[in-house]
């Protein structure tokens, strides 16, 4: 049975804590996220704290929340359920060792960008009291994202990582985690490692994906390869938020001119962090060897023709509708050119009878609006449905 909270002791904790918080609101002022975080961080471990020692029950949170919102009612982030969530947040990431294997695991140390970027924002990370200080450089939504929707730590920390590097919005953030990004990138089979010189090899690799997430078209069961690549091109803003960041759409059957004879290569792209081209060969038939060995032609008429002397090798990538990976072995084991392979998905297509009569993106827009009377009023019903409550 729980204990009955007793008064006395419950009004000097309180007065306390709203000491503490007026600090942290001080504090806001300089740096609004990591000491609203900080704070959350300090609420949650305080609750804990008296749950366990006092052995109040979970109703003194609503009490708790009451006060609070009376106390600084011009503060928001004191409902209930965010103190539950400040409480969910603060038990997670306590746990020391966890982190520290991490950090040392995906190599950030002292010296890093990463780290530097935590260190001009947050100041000392040595005396901070967050043992992964990395979640002080994301918004709190994005925290909470990312804790309701995965509890393994690798991929929690993997998608801290990659939303402060890419300076990720919420909404793209939670793109990725649905498409899977931890499970893909990196996947892909590839030669890097035999034809890139360090580091360029260890990130070129981290930039590939296997499989590629083709869902955001709208194909009929019979398309072909050119079917493929127009709508690519035709989704391009959704095409590269797939490929990821950095890549530079340059064009679609770009003519390379060898000898009297003109080739055209699929699909294009510069990478701005590789300062390379990307030359993409899209196949909707499971890989051949020979695709390897026409992509590596493409590769050498590339570097001879259109790559500065500023510029690194160019970079291949064939995306088929599947692969043997003994094959692929193979196929590229004595290419010198740096290609990777890769498979696409399309889960969704449609009967050819059906091609010309579905309705344009335009005539879906012009429908929705008739309906919606406030755009802004459905997103913000539609995100507060996607934050699940954490169990108190």
């Amino acid at each position: 049975m729980k204990n009955e909270i007793n008064k006395e002791e419950y009004r000097k904790w309180l007065i306390e804590l709203k000491s503490n918080i007026l600090q942290h609101q001080i504090k806001s002022v300089l740096a609004v996220n990591s000491q609203l975080i900080l704070m959350y961080w300090d609420l949650g471990k305080q609750i804990i704290q008296k749950q366990r020692n006092a052995k109040w029950g979970s109703g003194f949170i609503d009490k708790l929340s009451r006060d609070l919102k009376n106390d600084f009612p011009e503060m928001g982030g004191f409902s209930s359920k965010n103190l539950r969530y400040c409480r969910a947040f603060y038990m997670f990431y306590s746990h020391n060792q966890i982190w520290q294997q991490l950090v040392a695991e995906f190599k950030i140390t002292s010296k890093s960008a990463i780290w530097q970027q935590a260190v001009a924002k947050i100041g000392n990370l040595e005396n901070n009291p967050i043992p992964i200080p990395l979640i002080l450089l994301i918004p709190w939504g994005h925290n909470l994202l990312i804790l309701q929707k995965m509890k393994l730590p690798r991929k929690v920390f993997f998608y801290i990582q990659k939303t402060i590097e890419y300076n990720w919005s919420r909404s793209v953030l939670l793109h990725h985690i649905e498409s899977k990004l931890y499970e893909r990138q990196g996947k892909a089979i590839n030669n890097f490692n035999l034809t890139l010189p360090k580091p360029q090899s260890d990130l070129a690799y981290q930039l590939l994906k296997d499989p590629y997430n083709f869902d955001f078209l709208t194909l009929t069961e019979k398309y072909n390869e050119r079917d493929l690549e127009n709508a690519l091109t035709e989704n391009i803003t959704q095409f590269l938020l797939e490929l990821g960041a950095g890549f530079t759409y340059v064009g679609r059957q770009y003519p390379i001119k060898i000898s009297d004879k003109e080739y055209f290569i699929d699909l294009l792209f510069y990478h701005l962090k590789l300062r390379c081209y990307v030359v993409i060969e899209l196949k909707t038939i499971e890989f051949k060897p020979e695709f390897a060995g026409k992509l590596n032609f493409y590769l050498s008429a590339v570097d001879d023709i259109l790559k500065q002397p500023q510029d690194s090798k160019s970079i291949g990538l064939i995306i088929c509708k599947n692969k043997d990976k003994i094959e692929v072995e193979y196929a590229l084991r004595d290419i010198n050119k740096p290609i990777s392979i890769s498979e696409y998905h399309l889960t969704k297509t449609f009967p050819e009878k059906f091609k010309g009569s579905l309705p344009t993106i335009e005539e879906v827009e012009s429908e929705l609006l008739k309906k919606v009377p406030s755009v802004k009023h459905e997103e913000d019903k539609f995100r507060r449905g996607r934050f699940p409550r954490f169990p108190s």
